[in-house]
């Protein structure tokens, strides 16, 4: 069975075009071509595609806005001309499995990423990478940078997390979803959920809410039970 698509952008030329270069692989199927955020909502909800390609900036309903309603749905890859670093990092949040900047990728990138996405496996173009980097870079305070890595090394030493695991973990105490931790780090829901049960192990816990209480517990100054 081939791999249905939905194509949501505002411009038509944009959509006959991906819909072409999708159609050049036997593997790929475009199901449904949506012109803004809303009717990708309903066309998905009604054709349930494998994946969602999807604009950034759309007339009505835009790209970031219907973002959290399809990821509940489908895995959704952004493909826009947008590439400011704010954008990216907000739908990587909001659980996009990859960021294409129009101009940076050959058909051959796009039929691939495709297929990646579906499977759990984040792509990026260079620019949105660079931009994801550089807000990444900027956004903390030197002095909040050496705060983190106190507590980072402490809990790593208190439970034996390796460096990994502890970067995970912090991922999961600000409250992303596992797609989320995959796109943030750039590895498969898969080996998210092998890293989430280790770590669950070594903290001794069995959910999410049981661990993050660990986890913080030991890292705020003068808590010295672990539960």
């Amino acid at each position: 069975m081939p791999l249905h698509v939905l194509i949501a952008d505002d411009n038509p030329v944009v959509r006959a075009g991906l819909a072409a270069l999708l159609s050049t692989s036997p593997d790929l199927e475009v199901i449904a071509q949506a012109a803004d955020g809303r009717e990708a909502l309903s066309l998905t909800r009604r054709h349930a595609p494998d994946v969602v390609l999807l604009d950034v900036r759309m007339p009505g309903v835009d790209g970031i806005s219907a973002l959290p309603h399809l990821v509940r749905l489908a895995p959704v890859l952004m493909l826009t001309y947008s590439q400011e670093a704010d954008i990216v990092r907000e739908a990587l949040l909001l659980g996009a499995g990859g960021y294409l900047v129009h101009g940076e990728f050959t058909a051959d990138d796009l039929l691939r990423a495709v297929r990646d996405v579906r499977e759990g496996r984040p792509h990026f173009s260079p620019t949105a990478a660079s931009a994801l980097l550089a807000e990444l870079r900027t956004s903390s305070q030197p002095q909040r940078v050496v705060a983190q890595s106190t507590e980072r090394m402490h809990n790593s030493v208190e439970f034996g997390l390796s460096s990994r695991e502890v970067e995970i973990m912090d991922l999961i105490a600000s409250g992303m979803s596992n797609q989320q931790i995959a796109a943030a780090c750039f590895i498969s829901e898969k080996t998210v959920k092998n890293h989430i049960n280790r770590i669950f192990a070594k903290l001794q816990t069995t959910t999410r809410s049981e661990a993050i209480a660990r986890w913080l517990g030991t890292a705020r100054p003068g808590v010295t039970g672990h539960g």
